[in-house]
């Protein structure tokens, strides 16, 4: 396990290497459009380009994550490069002139297919000009992280252009939001020395510990009223612990960096929680959905094992242990691990599934689309080498 020293060395070993000889080349070799710019994410199993539509979001993950890697592991040039590539496609095509929006979907060429009614394109928009302006200096790229990061905020706040989703019967709120908001605050407060950063960090966490945590049911609501108030429905009951415990390693962070005991402690809870509500006991791994009161989900897939929640769970665990020193993280960190790396990655052609049965079997082959790409596991890889590579046994 982690707390062992001799164990943690094999597991950096683990993250590195499978990071930077295993997902990173996957990735570059496969979804490079050198002909039209961007990224394209919709891979097969053996990483062939099976569907040459472009999601903005991935355009602006893989930006960062480049970034990050030039920034925080090697000064390569190639990784430089595709940064420069990737933001040279969201500037010429993935912003509507119309509003300064960002689109969801575009064709391979650039044209728009899909604007959604909320704005993560920006977030993951903001965080790679970000990185980008700390590899380069250049001023323009500081300039657009601020101004997508504004309007990933404002439109958030208040949507404007957009019909509504759900009459105002009913309204709610969702955790995405405000946790989104925590991370890219925090990664832009590093990359272009965010002034207000520090507001929106607070402001979200009040929001998340006032609204979304309820004590008394030792759960995390991922939706609830205009108030916080539990709503007695399948979306009100919905808990997704894998957004939950992604939440609670950026607070964990957060209360890291501020040398916070009480946010450190909330984190915590939050993994604490999650985990209890969303480890699978029968066949191990995170599930997708649970419903607050145990009775049956209405989405169909909400026992399937998706890649992204078992990631955050592992950087999670890790982040809870190295804080904390409490052996229980330590032994989370080893089953959610062995569990995910006995099924999700793929030996014969890299990179991870993404879509996996309760029981670990394959749903499906694809190794991307426009909601997976390299994000959710090169983070996790890489946060995971540098969390434990930090770890002593002081």
């Amino acid at each position: 396990m982690i707390s062992d020293a001799d164990s943690r060395e094999k597991f950096i070993s683990i993250y590195r290497n499978s990071l930077l000889d295993d997902v990173i080349p996957f990735w570059i070799k496969n979804c490079v459009d050198r002909d039209h710019g961007g990224f394209m994410m919709s891979l097969d199993r053996g990483g062939k380009v099976i569907d040459t539509d472009k999601g903005v979001w991935q355009q602006g993950r893989f930006t960062w994550l480049l970034g990050e890697l030039y920034n925080n592991v090697e000064e390569r040039a190639e990784w430089l490069e595709l940064a420069k590539h990737g933001a040279k496609f969201m500037d010429d095509h993935c912003f509507d002139p119309s509003d300064g929006r960002m689109w969801f979907h575009l064709t391979r060429g650039g044209d728009p297919i899909r604007k959604r009614r909320y704005a993560f394109s920006e977030s993951f928009a903001a965080i790679a000009y970000g990185e980008l302006f700390k590899a380069t200096g250049e001023k323009h790229y500081a300039e657009k992280a601020r101004r997508t990061f504004d309007r990933f905020i404002s439109h958030n706040l208040d949507p404007r252009g957009v019909d509504p989703k759900f009459t105002d019967v009913r309204p709610m709120k969702s955790l995405g939001f405000p946790m989104i908001t925590i991370t890219t605050a925090q990664e832009l407060r590093d990359s272009i020395g965010l002034t207000d950063a520090e507001e929106w960090i607070d402001r979200s966490i009040e929001q998340i510990c006032r609204d979304h945590l309820k004590p008394d049911l030792r759960c995390v609501l991922e939706n609830v009223g205009t108030d916080g108030e539990i709503i007695d429905h399948f979306d009100g009951r919905m808990l997704n612990p894998g957004h939950a415990i992604e939440a609670s390693w950026f607070i964990m962070q957060e209360g890291k960096i501020r040398n916070d005991p009480s946010l450190i402690k909330t984190g915590c809870q939050i993994l604490d929680w999650s985990w209890e509500r969303g480890w699978d006991n029968e066949f191990g791994g995170i599930l997708y959905f649970v419903d607050m009161k145990g009775i049956p989900v209405q989405e169909y897939w909400h026992d399937m094992k998706f890649w992204w929640p078992q990631a955050e769970a592992i950087i999670a665990t890790i982040f809870a242990f190295s804080i904390t020193g409490d052996p229980k993280y330590a032994e989370w960190h080893r089953q959610v691990h062995e569990w995910a790396y006995k099924f999700f990655p793929d030996p014969e052609h890299g990179e991870w599934f993404g879509y996996l049965h309760r029981d670990g079997s394959i749903s499906s082959t694809l190794k991307g689309n426009l909601w997976k790409g390299p994000f959710h596991v090169p983070r996790m890889k890489l946060m995971s080498w540098k969390l434990l590579e930090n770890l002593t046994d002081e």
